[in-house]
């Protein structure tokens, strides 16, 4: 497996670089902060982004959508997180829409998937139900097409059109459900996170159902696709935020001075730098061969997820303690935009599982 990108793909990338690097800069998160913006997103780069086709990248050109593959989602994802573009792409086209069109029929393709590649219809995956990530914790349950359960960190949760909740039905056995958040009986309570973005808990009391995904030959299955699809999207994201996280510290080694000569020159910090871009080439093969595992549909699919969460999520953490000690004091002002990154690489990290949680994964899977 080349890993490597084509043509049309670091094209893609350079794109949506040039589209990030002009409106949303860090600048603009930080707007979105200050301004307790309701909506924690920019509508109009929203609008961009889908009027480029990236939120369609991964739909079939049958639903409105471009058939590139997760190889582009997940350079599109690179790309944000080195400005941490804070929009819905996650939520709607990482999670949701991966949802449908695995686990989708005919009809509900066609109706749903439509919106999202246009960008028109916000859709957040409700999975967790506690305070760490753990699918195999749920108490959502259906019954009569009405379901009542608390979900917590639900991204976009806030403002989405739609809900994709994971239930279990009478008979314990696990589903993927479309709830449309109009409905009576949701009760959302919205959390602003450390990294300025929106989350939120939310609560079903008989809620009606719209549809339930069952066009997949196990939902047990079809949860853990969904959920290994997403936390390979969000090593993608992590990469681009832990590249620029490094760039900046380099520039800042290269221009601080201290006894007259710049900080970069100190040998000690010269090795911490040389062992971090090491670790980052890593993690660079890791995301492309996980990306591709996505396009090629891989029996390792699974082992690929755990293993660029875990690494990714390491990385992060550390790159951005780096940065923040290199910058000294004035990397933990608001200020300098360093501290974003470290906020960032915190919540991300837990997201969809942490360092420790796929560690154990892949352990199980490898029956160590």
């Amino acid at each position: 497996m080349a890993l490597i990108l084509t043509e049309e793909e670091q094209l893609l990338k350079t794109s949506a670089s040039e589209l990030f690097k002009s409106k949303a800069q860090i600048a603009a998160l930080r707007k979105l902060r200050d301004e307790k913006d309701p909506l924690g997103y920019s509508k109009s780069l929203w609008k961009e982004m889908s009027n480029l086709g990236l939120a369609g990248l991964t739909i079939s050109e049958a639903y409105g959508g471009l058939d590139f593959g997760y190889v582009g989602l997940g350079q599109v994802l690179e790309t944000c997180g080195r400005t941490l573009v804070a929009s819905p792409l996650v939520s709607t086209v990482l999670l949701s829409g991966t949802a449908i069109q695995l686990g989708g029929n005919e009809a509900q393709k066609k109706q749903y998937l439509p919106g999202i590649a246009s960008g028109d219809s916000i859709f957040a995956f409700a999975m967790d139900e506690g305070k760490h990530h753990n699918p195999e914790n749920c108490n959502t349950k259906i019954t009569n097409n009405l379901i009542s359960g608390n979900k917590t960190m639900v991204i976009d949760g806030h403002v989405a059109n739609y809900f994709i909740v994971a239930v279990k039905d009478e008979k314990g056995i696990s589903k993927l459900v479309v709830v449309n958040a109009k409905n009576e009986g949701i009760l959302v309570e919205k959390i602003e996170m450390m990294d300025s973005r929106n989350l939120a808990n939310v609560r079903f009391e008989n809620v009606k159902v719209e549809d339930i995904l069952d066009s997949y030959s196990s939902s047990t299955n079809l949860i853990e696709n969904v959920l290994d699809v997403a936390r390979i999207g969000l090593a993608a994201e992590m990469l681009g935020g832990i590249q620029e996280a490094f760039s900046r510290t380099i520039a800042y080694l290269k221009e601080r001075r201290q006894f007259g000569v710049p900080i970069g020159s100190f040998q000690a910090l010269q090795h911490r730098a040389a062992e971090m871009f090491g670790e980052i080439e890593l993690c660079k093969s890791v995301v492309i061969k996980s990306l591709k595992a996505i396009d090629n549909q891989s029996d390792d699919l699974p082992k690929m997820a755990s293993l660029a969460k875990a690494k990714l999520g390491e990385t992060y953490k550390r790159v951005s303690n780096e940065g923040i000690q290199m910058f000294g004091g004035i990397g933990m002002t608001d200020d300098e935009e360093i501290g974003f990154f470290l906020k960032r690489a915190r919540v991300v990290q837990h997201t969809l599982g942490d360092t420790n949680f796929h560690l154990d994964r892949l352990a199980k899977m490898k029956k160590y």
